[in-house]
């Protein structure tokens, strides 16, 4: 087994791996074993009682988080000359067609989020294998595939995240950063979780939320008992 180093051993000491904790507990307790000199970020991982291999369980949706991600999100839009103006006023950092659609092409995928319009999608679909993997692929589901373009940019700006639920039925989904007052990352923590709970599926049998760990990125897992969400 690997060796633990002091800092970790003083985290694991703090934290009982028996308990759950309700949601504000887990909080501040991630604040107190996150022992970094950067600003960690804090993640929620939910496993759910569902299969994602079948299409109408698929658990998928967006959250604006109240608090926002404490990240600087770097948004790309990708718009008709047109809705340039108005995506430069609402924030993206990054906007343009034609001449980013080469830099995609060549493998660029500096951004978080890349907003588009229904009319430039045509577009897009060759470069789905370099997308898709990445997460990066606009989807009409999540806000990101727009005439309101303006909108879309401000609401990713302001802290709205799309999540989904991967192959082993977890949803992972950066929550806050561990600077953030513990009321903070549990309002943020409670939006997700009670987001979550209105996609149940029609046809999720027995129990749809099986657990919930809460995470900073170098502290261990806190057991978050959520039925107290």
């Amino acid at each position: 087994m690997a060796k633990l180093t002091k800092k970790r051993k003083e985290a694991t000491a703090k934290l009982d791996a028996t308990k759950s904790y309700n949601v504000s507990e887990a909080s501040a307790l991630i604040k107190e074993i996150t022992n970094v000199k950067f600003d960690a970020s804090v993640d929620l991982a939910i496993r759910l009682g569902v299969d994602p291999r079948k299409a109408n369980q698929m658990v998928r949706g967006v959250v604006t988080l109240p608090h926002g991600t404490g990240k600087d999100v770097k948004v790309l839009a990708l718009v008709t000359p047109d809705k340039e103006a108005e995506a430069t006023a609402a924030g993206a950092d990054y906007v343009g067609l034609d001449e980013y659609l080469q830099k995609i092409k060549g493998g660029w995928t500096d951004v978080d989020v890349i907003i588009t319009m229904p009319s430039v999608m045509g577009k897009l679909g060759p470069l789905g294998r370099v997308l898709g993997p990445r997460g990066l692929m606009p989807n009409p589901k999540t806000g990101t595939v727009t005439m309101d373009v303006a909108k879309a940019v401000a609401d990713v700006k302001a802290g709205k995240i799309d999540f989904k639920v991967d192959k082993t039925g977890i949803v992972h989904a950066a929550i806050g950063k561990t600077s953030f007052d513990a009321e903070k990352i549990a309002d943020n923590a409670n939006e997700l979780l009670q987001t979550i709970v209105k996609l149940k599926p029609t046809t999720a049998k027995g129990t749809y939320i099986k657990s919930v760990f809460m995470s900073s990125t170098m502290s261990p897992s806190v057991t978050v008992d959520f039925k107290s969400v």
